[in-house]
């Protein structure tokens, strides 16, 4: 009987690939000069690499970083939240900081939108519930009853714990 603990040689290949492949697209990432849209590009190949997790999160919290690349970012984390729960959380404090960025609407409308799966940290929950009540942008609070009620719908199903 197969102890499903046990990585296969398969899945431990896999990983090795992403994990390359991961670090190939953030250092050509890294080499873009601001504002190139290459770097929306590339986060969108690492849409569901879990070794880029911890990567994505840095470009959401980052208010230097291009605007493009952090709605990006902000859309991965919502689909694919970190099952480490200290990633999960740092995600969560990220998508917060982005939130909090006055100069750019956009991100925070997909900031708000993003943070369902991160609402088993009462910071967070707190927050989105504010933000939907009485935020000034009209488009950031609709994003946050959005993300209100897809925190409830993952709770419903359990399909939004790690």
């Amino acid at each position: 009987m197969n102890d499903t603990s046990v990585p296969t040689t398969t899945e431990t290949a896999s990983a090795t690939e992403a994990a390359e492949v991961a670090e190939r697209l953030i250092a050509e990432f890294r080499a873009l000069p601001p504002g190139n849209d290459r770097k929306r590009e590339i986060i969108t190949e690492l849409d569901d690499n879990a070794q880029a997790l911890p990567f994505l999160v840095s470009v959401v919290a980052d208010p230097g970083e291009y605007d493009l690349a952090r709605v990006e970012s902000a859309t991965v984390l919502r689909l694919w939240p970190p099952a480490d729960p200290a990633l999960r959380h740092e995600a969560g404090r990220a998508l917060l900081t982005a939130l909090r960025d006055p100069a750019e609407d956009l991100v925070r409308q997909y900031a708000a939108m993003s943070l369902a799966p991160y609402t088993d940290d009462p910071v967070v929950a707190t927050v989105l519930d504010t933000t939907a009540r009485a935020d000034e942008d009209p488009l950031v609070r609709d994003s946050a009853r959005f993300s209100i009620e897809e925190a409830h719908r993952l709770q419903e199903t359990g399909a939004g714990g790690p």
